[in-house]
């Protein structure tokens, strides 16, 4: 039997109901983890625990929570550390996008997408930091993307959010080495068939550029190197090695997974 590098670990995943969220858990399963599903959907993240729980034999817990609320995150944690009695991992997952031209671009949704996809990701590692400083060992990874690197075109709230989570994660990483936390970000390039992508982005992309749905797909195949959209399994193989003790000696670094198409 294949070794299983976070056996018994305890890991918490945001936005984890459905798409790479949900394919995190999975893996992290698969590799021997017990995992506390969270999304804002309750019914979505009590049928993807229940899902891995049947199909991996480990132990899952699903959390209703809104990662811009911190009284939520603070429940989420106490709940995992009742349950669990400890706290090995906490994936920052949850994320929205939401595009469109500067000069059109209402500050509600900017606030949004900055609350959820920054704000969110440091209360989730303000109260899991508490329960990891206690045990003096911990992993903290978000998931970034390739706009924490790149700007993104009319998608300026987008970037500036994930810009400030590659600053953030820098940041904690210094703050929290002392005590054994490891905090790295994970940047992917475009995830093409995810349900991110599909239910939304793609036709928020054709309405904007004035093309149809597949060319706006083949347009971003294009901009690849290696001429392909990533995978889940492109990313969750990164979690793995970063939630690892292979990489004991990583901290405030973000990873491109992105084919070649982002390489700083």
């Amino acid at each position: 039997m294949q070794s299983q590098p976070l056996l018994d670990q305890v890991a918490v995943v945001t936005g984890a109901a459905q798409g790479l969220g949900a394919a995190i858990v999975r893996r992290l399963a698969d590799e021997g983890a017990h995992v506390v599903v969270a999304d804002l959907n309750a019914e979505g993240a009590q049928a993807t625990a229940a899902e891995v729980a049947a199909a991996t034999g480990r132990l899952t817990l699903a959390v209703a929570v809104d990662v811009t609320q911190e009284e939520q995150v603070e429940a989420l944690f106490a709940r995992t550390l009742e349950q669990f009695g400890r706290l090995d991992l906490v994936v920052a997952n949850a994320g929205i996008v939401i595009s469109g031209p500067l000069t059109e671009f209402d500050l509600n949704r900017w606030r949004k997408v900055v609350d959820v996809n920054l704000t969110g990701y440091f209360l989730c590692a303000k109260h899991a930091a508490r329960i990891m400083i206690e045990q003096r060992r911990g992993v903290i990874l978000q998931i970034n993307s390739k706009s924490g690197k790149k700007g993104s075109y009319k998608n300026a709230a987008y970037a500036a959010s994930k810009f400030g989570g590659v600053g953030l994660t820098q940041s904690l990483a210094l703050e929290l080495a002392e005590y054994g936390i490891r905090v790295n970000a994970i940047c992917p390039g475009n995830l093409l068939d995810s349900p991110l992508w599909v239910d939304s982005l793609y036709s928020q992309y054709a309405e904007r550029l004035g093309i149809t749905v597949e060319e706006v797909r083949q347009r971003y195949v294009d901009q690849v190197p290696m001429k392909r959209g990533c995978t889940y399994q492109d990313v969750t193989n990164v979690v793995v090695f970063l939630a690892s003790d292979q990489a004991s000696y990583m901290t405030g670094q973000a990873i491109n997974v992105t084919g070649g198409q982002e390489m700083r």
